[in-house]
Parts: structure tokens; C-alpha cells; sequence
């Protein structure tokens, strides 16, 4: 249990800190998230965004409504299955992720500096061991 409390409150504290400048765009950190995986990845469809963020369904679509509802990203239905719905950045979006991206980037770092780059290794390859879980 004590290995367990002391990564969700590093998380959250280190958490809260990072995207504590991101409140100033009046964005959340799902909404940030959004944004980032579609300035690096792409369009998406909103289930592989949920996937990749982590996220519900339904919070996938209240997150993405609150940013189409500000301009910053569209809804593209595919012509070919009308199914699927593609999200992609506007060019008020792009313009928003390429401003603060750096910045965030710049707070993880900082972030990090606590921990030498082979401490961050290990943090980066338990975290991933961790994450799978019993998955083999």
C-alpha cells in the first residue's frame, strides 16, 4: 500500500504543478490532452482519443464538445462509414497547442531535474511494467 499511496501522491503533486499553466488557457488537463495527441498524432476518431488518453466514451465526448464548442477542434464524419467520427485540430487549435506545448515540455523537464536521466530510465520503464500490469 505504501508503494502504491507515495506514486499517486508523486503523481498528483508533480501532476498538478505541470499543467497548473495550462489553467491559464482555461483548459483541462483531458482537454490539454486532447489537443497534444492531435498536434502529435494527427486526426483521430474519438474512440482511438479515449484509448489513448485513457478516457470513457462519454468523457471523450463532453471533452471534445468543450473544444469544439471553443473553435479548437472539428468533427469530420467518414464518408465511407458514417460511424466513425474523426476529430482534428482547427487552425485556433494548432495555433493554441504550438504556444503552450513548449512550455509545458519545458515544466515536465523541470519536473524530472529531481531525478538523474538513469533514475528517470528506471521510473520510465517501471512505469510501463507497471502499466501492462499482468498483461504478458
Amino acid at each position: 500500500m505504501s508503494a502504491f499511496i507515495n506514486l499517486i501522491r508523486a503523481s498528483d503533486s508533480v501532476g498538478a504543478r505541470a499543467f497548473n499553466h495550462i489553467q491559464a488557457e482555461k483548459l483541462t488537463p483531458s482537454q490539454f490532452g486532447v489537443l497534444e495527441a492531435l498536434f502529435h498524432g494527427g486526426s483521430m476518431c474519438q474512440s482511438e482519443l479515449g484509448l489513448k488518453l485513457l478516457r470513457t466514451g462519454a468523457t471523450m465526448t463532453s471533452v471534445i464538445d468543450h473544444l469544439e464548442k471553443n473553435g479548437l477542434v472539428e468533427r469530420e464524419r467518414s464518408k465511407e462509414d458514417r460511424r466513425f467520427i474523426r476529430v482534428k485540430l482547427t487552425k485556433k487549435g494548432q495555433t493554441l497547442i504550438e504556444r503552450i506545448f513548449p512550455q509545458h515540455a519545458e515544466v515536465i523537464t523541470e519536473e524530472l531535474r529531481v531525478l538523474t536521466p538513469a533514475e528517470q530510465e528506471e521510473l520510465r520503464k517501471l512505469c510501463k511494467k507497471l502499466g501492462k500490469g499482468n498483461i504478458l
